[in-house]
């Protein structure tokens, strides 16, 4: 049985295009094109069958993507969705993460990295960068736990959420030089780049609840 793809895009011939590349792919098959997250809100609510994945476009009219990221997080929280998008930004991505979002991709991604990224969603759960992957790969669980401190797990929990890093510094009453610290700390122990690739880490390993 083929993998059913929603993809929510407003942009019509993108949208098209998309929906070839996807039926061009072995066990896929598009299940429907949707121009903002209300049409497949609809969708959802008729009760029809659900889509095993969501391809998810960021900015939309009448209801983006992370507008409709938490509607299925709060209705559909076992919905796998995949950001396709050309927003590139650390917060969207971190945000977009936070609501559930299992992968985030932009749209000049090469056709082969995309199928290997759906690919990944629905056998795996999540797709992440191979930065990200081989950082997790490579290093057991239990020994990373171990080399992080009760202080840096705790920047960790606050580094996915919404709070900039100075608000983060005044929520832990800490300097903002410190709490530069503790993200190159984490930066280095868990060979990640980015904040993006903190949040993907704490999923990835359950040790956040987002």
């Amino acid at each position: 049985m083929n993998n059913t793809v929603a993809i929510v895009d407003d942009h019509t011939l993108f949208a098209q295009s998309l929906k070839n590349l996807v039926n061009s792919f072995e066990n896929y098959e598009v299940y429907g094109i949707y121009k903002n997250g209300r049409e497949l809100v609809d969708k959802f609510k008729a009760n029809q069958p659900k889509p095993d994945l969501v391809l998810l476009d960021i900015r939309m009219p009448i209801m983006d993507g992370p507008e409709t990221m938490a509607w299925l997080k709060e209705n559909h929280s076992n919905q796998k969705v995949l950001a396709l998008t050309m927003e590139d930004d650390e917060e969207t991505i971190t945000f977009m993460v936070k609501l559930g979002c299992r992968g985030y991709l932009l749209k000049d991604i090469d056709p082969d990295e995309f199928k290997f990224a759906l690919d990944e969603v629905i056998k795996e759960g999540f797709f992440y960068t191979d930065a990200v992957s081989e950082a997790i790969k490579n290093r057991n669980k239990e020994n990373k736990f171990t080399h992080l401190t009760k202080r840096e797990i705790e920047f960790l929990g606050h580094a996915c959420t919404e709070m900039t890093y100075k608000e983060v510094a005044n929520e832990m009453n800490l300097s903002p030089k410190t709490i530069d610290g503790y993200r190159e700390s984490l930066f280095q122990k868990l060979n990640v780049r980015s904040r993006t690739g903190l949040v993907l880490f704490a999923i990835k390993h359950r040790i956040l609840l987002l």
